[in-house]
């Protein structure tokens, strides 16, 4: 087929994966379409919570200081059974490796409302609301996919009748549980077991009133299982468990809404926002990938959210395919490097899913024996506390002893505050997105022979020096580690430099910067680069109509 008139990448849903890789890829440059079945972003509060990670890549996508001010940093999440005692806390306020605390809180519809916005702003990226994917087929060298138009009546979705066909190299399905472009693969969701059904509801405090509640919390109470955490600045909410003798209905009544709520809140302390029943649950696809056809966020994977991990988990799939599509639309890798993607992805999302199960199974106890069992192994420290963020374990990262030191391979990468010619800002905002050669004391293109400066040159990769010294720094070249994290990382890893992805995830460590060549070659090799450039470069913007 020709190459006229075709999208670089049509990403179906447009929550927010879909909306961050729109924009991840339109400030690279690409033609992208997003589309939606609804005609206006969801106005209700879903997810609550980003972490470091999330937020670092919001920076990413220049939006930060927008983010910051519809957020607020979290605090500790403390855990209590039913009579308050503290069972496990986690700091999620502590310092964090991304420069700041470990999580934050925030309103969904208006951090939507900024992707939304940052989305449309670029020349690139066509932002088509009201259109329902039905057909996707597949063909050597694009996709073709088939829309419907529709409008609401009153809550009901309904077909206008107008129809539209585009084609695009690439087909991203961020469109939720119900996945249409998983469902058109055949891709099947494996169900790892939990399955709970909790009434979820947000409530905006009056002005002035201040509720004698946990910031953020479990009520770890067999006589009703609570969440109580803020639903960003201004909001509150709380999570229910519905309990074995309870049905669905009983849970959806107003009456029953406010006298779930009444220890904490009454109708005159606050407005009710909306109640839904969520059922949680935790799948997750056997594959993301099929061809020219990619799956991110819930179309992917559905989690419990007792570790705020949801969202975040879809975020990162839209943050590790922008860094692949930019290379291989660029025509620098074959298509063949997606291939990594369901490999990296999957076993730290899996991961993720079991820890949030296991948090999931500790507070949905409804039985007061095994509540009291529950109670004693906590109490008494007999329960080992969570394990580290999962880093990647598989995909793109040198895993062999000697470049992946000291478990460096794999993990998210550090950052901090660096001077700069005297300048003082974080790193990521003192050095373009891609691939980075760190070096520790050090100028790392003194230790790179001529094949490995040129393959650097090639991904458009930057070559930088960490130092403490003041003395050492050279503008643009070598930074001075003013935070003093670098130095730390460095020396608790054992390590002279670090090979870090346009994803911020570390590709491998050298132990000495004489084997800095060798880990770079094995960076070229993995990156399926081709001999010639493939002809898949950006085109002309062309409006999918």
């Amino acid at each position: 087929m020709a190459d006229q008139n075709i999208l670089d990448v049509a990403i179906v849903g447009y929550g927010p994966v879909g909306q961050s890789l729109a924009i991840l890829l339109g400030e690279r440059g690409y033609n992208v379409a997003a589309f939606d079945r609804w005609p206006s972003l969801y106005p209700l509060p879903r997810a609550v919570f980003h972490d470091h990670e999330i937020r670092r890549i919001f920076q990413a996508m220049g939006i930060g200081k927008e983010v910051e001010r519809i957020s607020q940093p979290s605090s500790t999440y403390q855990w209590f059974n039913a009579d308050w005692k503290t069972l496990v806390e986690i700091d999620w306020s502590a310092e964090s490796i991304s420069d700041g605390p470990v999580g934050y809180l925030f309103n969904q519809p208006s951090l939507e409302a900024l992707l939304d916005e940052k989305a449309k702003s670029l020349a690139g990226v066509s932002v088509q609301q009201g259109w329902e994917a039905t057909e996707l087929r597949q063909f050597p060298d694009c996709c073709e996919l088939t829309l419907r138009k529709g409008k609401m009546d009153g809550n009901v979705w309904v077909p206008t009748g107008e129809t539209q066909t585009v084609r695009a190299r690439y087909v991203v399905g961020a469109d939720g549980a119900n996945s249409f472009v998983r469902k058109s693969e055949g891709i099947a969701f494996e169900d790892l077991g939990f399955q709970e059904d909790w009434l979820v509801i947000d409530l905006k405090p009056n002005e002035g009133v201040k509720l004698d509640v946990p910031d953020i919390g479990q009520w770890c109470n067999p006589a009703r299982p609570t969440t109580m955490v803020p639903g960003g600045p201004g909001y509150r909410r709380w999570e229910f468990m519905r309990l074995p003798h309870e049905s669905v209905e009983d849970l959806q009544k107003p009456e029953k809404v406010w006298d779930l709520l009444a220890p904490w809140v009454t109708p005159q302390d606050a407005t009710l926002v909306r109640y839904a029943i969520y059922k949680f649950r935790s799948l997750i696809a056997e594959n993301w990938h099929s061809g020219r056809v990619v799956l991110a966020g819930d179309a992917a994977h559905q989690m419990p959210p007792f570790m705020g991990q949801g969202m975040c988990s879809g975020i990162r799939d839209a943050w590790n395919l922008a860094w692949r599509f930019d290379l291989i639309l660029k025509g620098i890798s074959s298509s063949e490097l997606l291939e990594g993607y369901t490999p990296e992805r999957r076993p730290q999302v899996r991961a993720v899913i079991d820890a949030s199960i296991a948090m999931g199974q500790v507070v949905c106890i409804s039985n007061q024996q095994e509540a009291a069992l529950r109670d004693e192994a906590y109490l008494s420290g007999q329960v080992p506390p969570l394990p580290p963020f999962p880093g990647l374990t598989d995909g793109l990262i040198c895993g062999e002893e000697r470049y992946a030191a000291h478990g460096a391979a794999g993990l998210l990468s550090v950052h901090g505050q660096v001077s700069n010619d005297g300048e003082q800002l974080r790193y990521d905002d003192a050095l373009p997105n891609g691939f980075h050669i760190i070096v520790l004391d050090g100028d790392p293109e003194q230790h790179l022979d001529v094949g490995s400066l040129l393959a650097l040159k090639r991904i458009g990769a930057q070559t930088i020096g960490i130092t403490a010294d003041p003395r050492k720094t050279v503008a643009g070249r070598i930074l001075l580690d003013v935070s003093g994290k670098y130095r730390r990382f460095f020396d608790e890893h054992g390590v002279k430099a670090i090979v870090v992805r346009p994803d911020y995830y570390i590709f491998g460590a050298a132990e000495t910067l004489s084997a800095l060549p060798v880990l770079v070659g094995k960076l070229e090799s993995r990156l399926c680069l081709l001999d010639q450039p493939s002809g898949e470069t950006p085109i002309t913007r062309v409006n999918a109509v």
